[in-house]
């Protein structure tokens, strides 16, 4: 699908795959490797920015996937997210959506809040928060009518 549908149909949370249609080279071609490793990926979405002005969807919108976290003994020295503009050429699918009861801490409320934690419950939600420290912290119950609307709209993960 294209960096417009995974705009308009991922949930938050969800962990969507990107690629760009080659095929992976062999272990033995470490640079060829590495390069094709930064086009053919995946993460959790946690963001999207702009894209809905007046209406309409131009490729002005981006979002923004966590790729992975680097560190040593619980610390994280390094976080990469990827952002991609809606004219991406390349392709994307949805690999898995958030569990319903699940729950979604963003850093902040409004338009350019992100995700920074998914719990499998309220509970584990408000327990991450006080290891944390996010003072302006909102939380979001994944439902089962957010769901049940993907699967009405045909968006159910592949």
């Amino acid at each position: 699908m294209s960096a417009h549908m995974i705009f308009e149909s991922a949930p938050i949370g969800a962990i969507v795959a990107w690629s760009d249609g080659t095929p992976r080279p062999p272990e033995r071609h470490s640079k060829k490797l590495a390069a094709w490793e930064n086009s053919n990926s995946q993460g959790r979405l946690i963001r999207k920015q702009g894209g809905r002005d007046a209406g309409t969807l131009g490729s002005t919108g981006s979002f923004t996937l966590h790729e992975a976290d680097f560190g040593a003994g619980g610390v994280i020295a390094i976080r990469v997210h990827r952002t991609f503009s809606l004219g991406s050429g390349l392709r994307f699918i949805i690999i898995e959506r958030p569990p319903v009861g699940s729950v979604r801490v963003f850093d902040r409320a409004g338009d350019h809040a992100e995700l920074v934690h998914l719990a499998p419950h309220r509970a584990a939600a408000q327990h991450w928060l006080s290891q944390h420290g996010y003072p302006k912290a909102v939380l979001e119950d994944v439902t089962a009518n957010e769901a049940a609307a993907d699967v009405v709209e045909g968006r159910t993960a592949a």
